[in-house]
């Protein structure tokens, strides 16, 4: 896999009330701003939000089925969560090369996660390693 500054690979996938109660159960977070209508009603919200690591998840399975020729170590990613997604949103996570390393395989990637209407809700920079 030849790699170039600018690359972009993505995914999206519709975070419904089942993905949610799957993750808290996977994570163990049962904060009931993800799970409970009537307490996430009350809230700045006004309705439940998804966790915001389901966005987190859906940027290491943008690496993971890019690269699957190529396999790839994570090395570290950090996240800013701009904008709530809630229940049956669809989440498009995007993963942009903005640097290579010509001394060892490490790749700097820029990742953005939108929302179905285009507004960034989480955004950040990795760092993954690709395996020879």
């Amino acid at each position: 896999m030849d790699l170039k500054i600018g690359d972009n690979f993505s995914t999206s996938k519709q975070i419904t009330d089942a993905v949610v109660r799957a993750f808290a159960e996977l994570s163990g977070d049962f904060n009931p701003i993800h799970l409970d209508e009537e307490f996430a009603a009350k809230t700045q919200f006004k309705k439940r939000i998804a966790h915001g690591m389901i966005s987190g998840a859906l940027i290491s399975a943008v690496l993971g089925n890019e690269f699957k020729e190529k396999k790839i170590v994570y090395l570290s990613q950090t996240m800013k969560f701009i904008a709530p997604v809630f229940i049956d949103d669809t989440v498009t996570a995007t993963a942009t090369v903005v640097d290579i390393r010509e001394d060892k395989p490490i790749i700097t990637i820029e990742t953005v996660c939108t929302n179905q209407d285009g507004q960034t809700v989480v955004k950040g920079e990795g760092k993954i390693m690709l395996l020879s």
